[in-house]
């Protein structure tokens, strides 16, 4: 189950990363209206999804994955509000900051639960 929902996460954030670069999908510099991209936040949407889904192939790799990921995004998430969303190479609004922070804690409650491995 773990890993299906690593190949999700991963197929969620590449549509991220090429609805960002899509005119259709971004008003005003927004992704849905909602959360500030660009190139940079785009291409790390891609990179993030193509790992998502290379890690799903062990359920170690997988659990590893969604270990930095949570910590990494809930870094990320804090260090956002603190900067005001000035990320130094890319930046974000209040929306991405709390969806960085969501992120990194739900990912940090999977990779460091216990559950079975399948």
């Amino acid at each position: 189950m773990l890993r299906a929902f690593a190949v999700l996460l991963g197929i969620a954030f590449i549509f991220a990363g090429v609805a960002g670069n899509m005119p259709m999908f971004v008003q005003n510099g927004l992704l849905f209206g909602y959360v500030e991209v660009d190139s940079m936040h785009n291409l790390i949407h891609l990179i993030t999804g193509v790992i998502a889904i290379m890690a799903a192939t062990r359920y170690a790799l997988t659990k590893l994955f969604f270990k930095l990921l949570g910590l990494f995004y809930s870094i990320l998430g804090v260090y956002g509000f603190w900067s005001h969303g000035d990320l130094m190479i890319t930046h974000t609004n209040f929306n991405g900051n709390v969806f960085h922070l969501i992120v990194g804690v739900i990912s940090l409650y999977l990779g460091f639960t216990k559950a079975k491995a399948n």
